[in-house]
């Protein structure tokens, strides 16, 4: 006999149940919105990094953990009589059909596009009729909030990297951009120039406020090649991690500590290290454009 699989009626009712205040889970039970926020954020690289590393044997496992967290907002705004998932659901469901009209011509499921294939239709005039019809809520939600700005969705608490991306990304739509990569490499040297004179002045504070925007111009940097510069770090960081980590295994294999290893020998581990790496040809992050949602 086939066991039942659960489906998603199941997993709300199990999320109810971890929060019934008497027979629950009393950590479930004593979560709030706050609470749950730092969970998402590591559900949210888990995915990622399984996909990056291609594990999609993981992958159902990591999906489900970030599903939760969705689950997780839901409940509570069940239970304080806001909104449920199937508000989520619907909501969702009816801003995708508004933001694609070349698929849904009458704002509806059973709506159909004729006689042109999805080929036909070129991703650069769907990507603009998507900003335009983006801009149109900016400029509605404005009406009740401030004044309309091309940057007023862009989430502050956003990671860094990703939201100076988004910021520039933005600004480069209406135009305040370079005209090529070289103004935007101009513009790193002329931001690495005022680090060193603001640490030659001995001027720290200075200095640190002018390696955000050394950081912001290589951000920058990486949008004009079409590169995410949360991506592109993390395969650093990984890169590195797995350099330095065959540094130690050399040392080790000399019987030599770390901390007495001196620059001169760390440095030639790891030169082999890359040259490992290069002879093995590690491929690169695969790169993708900013997400459409």
């Amino acid at each position: 006999m086939t066991e039942r699989r659960f489906d998603l009626d199941d997993l709300l009712t199990l999320m109810a149940r971890l929060r019934d205040p008497q027979r629950g889970c009393p950590w479930d039970a004593q979560q709030d919105w706050d609470s749950i926020v730092p969970h998402t954020l590591e559900e949210a690289y888990e995915v990622a990094d399984a996909i990056e590393r291609r594990a999609f044997d993981e992958l159902p496992g990591e999906l489900g953990d970030l599903l939760f967290q969705v689950v997780y907002y839901s409940q509570f705004a069940t239970e304080e009589g806001r909104f449920d998932f199937r508000d989520v659901v619907h909501t969702l469901t009816a801003k995708m059909l508004y933001r694609h009209p070349h698929v849904f011509p009458d704002g509806t499921l059973a709506s159909h596009r004729e006689g042109v294939s999805a080929t036909a239709v070129a991703t650069h005039e769907v990507h603009s009729r998507w900003e335009a019809l983006k801009a149109e809520e900016r400029e509605a939600r404005a009406e009740h909030t401030q004044a309309a700005s091309v940057l007023a969705d862009v989430p502050g608490n956003l990671p860094a990297l990703s939201r100076a991306a988004k910021l520039s990304k933005r600004a480069a739509r209406v135009g305040f951009d370079w005209p090529d990569t070289r103004g935007v490499i101009a513009k790193l040297y002329e931001e690495l120039a005022e680090v060193e004179e603001a640490l030659a002045e001995g001027d720290h504070e200075h200095a640190r406020q002018e390696v955000g925007d050394l950081l912001f111009a290589t951000v920058n940097l990486a949008r004009t090649l079409d590169a995410d510069p949360e991506r592109c770090l993390r395969a650093t960081n990984g890169k590195f991690e797995r350099r330095f980590r065959q540094l130690e295994a050399a040392l080790g294999e000399e019987g030599v500590p770390l901390a007495k290893a001196g620059l001169e020998r760390m440095e030639r581990h790891w030169q082999a290290a890359k040259q490992h790496d290069n002879h093995n040809d590690i491929p690169p992050t695969h790169e993708e454009g900013e997400s459409w949602t």
